[in-house]
């Protein structure tokens, strides 16, 4: 296989993977609980400072700086997110459906807003940049000559045994760590929602009155996937900033490019299906990765052939032509499937629990 089209593939496994694991973490809000959380950027941006922060070398445009494990980096953003997510629903999880919607879409601005004007503390609109990777980051100095790879050999013999190596080496190692964490996350989650936990959500999701009467404690409930969901999406913002190496509040974090696709994702690959959730991201970001290439062939082959084409003009407006694509896409596939490629089949009904033990 060329070099190039194995590159694209990889890359497309791994920014649909981490965008699986969003799909994934808003599925146990929405899919699962019904909460209507607009604010996904938000523990994306908290996850991936969290990680940033913590996990590259000291710099004196920002704190942070503390080089920790890589490992550490990406529990903490979870924990971090976490704990972003229970105060948030502390304040906010009893509001229903459209105005716990706002209430989300505000607090994922005001953290951005926060990343952007804290300059002492996350550099501000400048970002923080030589994110390390995994396996990608074994190949710096500061790791290969600290424990544990100077076990192994000396710094200098390590300098020569990456300078041998391919410079995009560590790409199928990350593309496969990204995909194992996703296949964690989506058996851990199967688990919960064939569990009498994922009954009661769905009970809770459906007739809350009903739930309530029944002696359950819906409001803890509702925290509990909120805070849940909103960790698997810290979680993707560390592997989101791994994938970029920089990140800045404004482009990295556009609602658009996050909030709106892993919505897209969901609702086309079935709510309320782990599968179906995955299956929307990689067949949305294959759309949209392969939509930008189409694009900018169209606009090269306009600028050759038209002189005083404004370039600039034209590839702003390509980026809106791509959402007005998958919008476009989404009505079309949901005249045909209105729940989703893969709708949700409840595991309370004997079908149900069929179909989830013979997966």
């Amino acid at each position: 296989m060329d070099a190039g089209i194995l590159l694209y593939v990889l890359s497309l496994l791994t920014v649909g993977g981490i965008y699986a694991i969003f799909a994934l973490g808003l599925n146990v809000q929405w899919g699962f609980a019904g909460l209507f959380n607009v604010g996904i950027v938000g523990f994306a941006a908290v996850g991936a400072y969290t990680y940033a922060l913590l996990t590259t070398a000291g710099s004196k445009y920002h704190i942070g700086g503390f080089g920790f494990p890589l490992p550490i980096g990406m529990v903490t953003a979870m924990l971090t997110a976490a704990i972003v997510a229970a105060l948030i629903g502390f304040i906010c999880i009893r509001l229903r459906s459209d105005y716990l919607a706002i209430a989300t879409i505000g607090i994922a601005e005001i953290i951005k807003l926060i990343l952007k004007n804290e300059t002492d503390i996350t550099n501000g609109p400048r970002g923080i940049n030589k994110i390390p990777r995994f396996w990608e980051h074994f190949s710096e100095e500061r790791f290969y000559s600290s424990w544990p790879l100077s076990w192994f050999g000396t710094p200098e013999k390590w300098e020569a045994f990456f300078d041998n190596l391919y410079n995009w080496w560590w790409q199928p190692f990350f593309a496969f760590t990204v995909l194992l964490v996703m296949y964690v996350i989506y058996r851990m989650l199967e688990r919960a929602r064939l569990a009498p936990w994922g009954r009661m959500m769905t009970a809770i999701r459906e007739n809350e009155p009903a739930a309530r009467a029944a002696g359950k404690n819906v409001t803890a409930r509702r925290i509990e996937a909120f805070v849940i969901g909103a960790a698997i999406m810290g979680l993707a913002g560390a592997l989101f900033a791994q994938h970029l190496r920089l990140i800045e509040p404004t482009n990295t974090f556009d609602p658009a490019k996050v909030t709106f696709l892993v919505w897209v994702m969901l609702i086309l690959g079935g709510s309320g299906n782990n599968r179906g959730a995955m299956l929307g991201a990689f067949l949305i970001w294959t759309i949209w990765s392969a939509s930008e290439l189409v694009i900018t062939g169209i606009i090269d082959m306009l600028i050759y052939v038209f002189d005083g084409v404004d370039m600039g003009s034209l590839r702003t407006r390509a980026g809106f032509l791509r959402m007005m694509l998958i919008g476009l896409l989404l009505q079309v596939i949901l005249q045909k499937f209105p729940r989703g490629i893969l709708p949700e089949v409840r595991p309370a009904s004997p079908d149900g629990i069929k179909k989830a033990k013979a997966g």
